[in-house]
């Protein structure tokens, strides 16, 4: 019988990244993460898009075709971030390059 120990669990900050506003093209990126709520729950972020969209307009077209709901966060350091329930990354992905709002290569995917 094997035995296992418990995984211990750290406080785990997603947005460490962003804070780092003197890495070479910090600002051109898209980061999608996902954060961890309670439970099986979580919750997917998209931030780093251009100032000029509409976020209301695209976080509409992200729940009708994903089928979960979302909402639009103003911070002030990080600016406008787009909200959805469950775990969205590979979805959101996709579905930003298909609508051309950025280019692959701009999207860098967080989490697990």
């Amino acid at each position: 019988m094997v035995r296992r120990d418990p995984e211990v669990l750290s406080a785990f900050d997603p947005f460490t990244e962003a804070n780092d506003f003197e890495a070479p093209g910090a600002k051109e990126y898209v980061h999608i993460r996902i954060q961890q709520r309670n439970g099986k729950k979580s919750l997917t972020t998209v931030q780093g898009l251009k100032k000029e969209f509409s976020y209301e307009k695209i976080l509409k077209d992200l729940k009708k075709e994903f089928c979960c709901n979302g909402n639009v966060v103003q911070d002030k350091e990080l600016g406008k971030i787009i909200q959805l329930q469950g775990d969205q990354r590979k979805n959101v992905s996709n579905f930003l390059v298909q609508a051309g709002l950025v280019k692959k290569e701009q999207i860098k995917i967080h989490g697990f």
